[in-house]
């Protein structure tokens, strides 16, 4: 992904979301060191000009999406890498290997990866249960989960008001003597609280 392009379009989508929405971000304190994961609830596809933006431009942000329903066209295919989207294809509740290389690389050298493991569209603050690979990654490559919550963009028009809340990283500190399925349980169920006690917080 070309860092410079990547860098423009950042700064961009920044100033558009800042001027055309009523942003309330927080929590920026609470970003750990690279490497490390996102992990947000998920209203629409547009949710990471509302995330990324509010997190350092360095190291670049690599977001996970599905291949069949976002890499569908061929102008997709070329654009998206550019910007650093790439493709997984879901199989029985996993990811391909070429999918799962990628996370791996990326956070190897220092990487973000930005996951949305509902792994589809949420409403409101109805939180869809979370899929089990954002512990099997965060447990297998040693990193902090970093809980994003949005509220707003389930109905977005200008001017509107959009909360995004950056939670406490969350370690993957669970025993290291109880089965891999608990301790990825464990990194999920905190996950899925830190992310729905956000939602559930009343708007100033």
């Amino acid at each position: 992904m070309p860092p410079r392009l990547y860098l423009v379009l950042s700064r961009l989508v920044r100033w558009i979301v800042t001027h055309l929405f009523r942003v309330s971000a927080t929590g920026m304190e609470n970003i750990p060191r690279p490497p490390f994961i996102i992990a947000a609830n998920h209203q629409a596809w547009f949710d990471p000009a509302f995330i990324i933006p509010f997190f350092p431009e360095r190291p670049l942000i690599y977001t996970m999406a599905k291949r069949e329903t976002v890499f569908n066209r061929a102008w997709k295919r070329r654009l998206l890498p550019m910007i650093g989207v790439f493709p997984i294809s879901p199989n029985k509740g996993e990811l391909d290997e070429q999918g799962l290389r990628t996370v791996y690389q990326v956070l190897d050298r220092g990487g973000v990866i930005l996951m949305f493991p509902e792994g589809r569209y949420s409403r409101g603050r109805a939180l869809r249960p979370l899929k089990n690979g954002i512990g099997y990654f965060a447990l297998q490559a040693g990193v902090p989960v970093c809980p994003v919550a949005v509220r707003g963009t389930d109905e977005l028009r200008p001017f509107r008001r959009i909360d995004v809340s950056i939670g406490a990283p969350i370690m993957p500190d669970v025993p290291a003597w109880w089965e891999l399925s608990r301790r990825v349980t464990s990194m999920v169920d905190r996950v899925r609280n830190a992310i729905s006690t956000a939602l559930s917080r009343r708007r100033a």
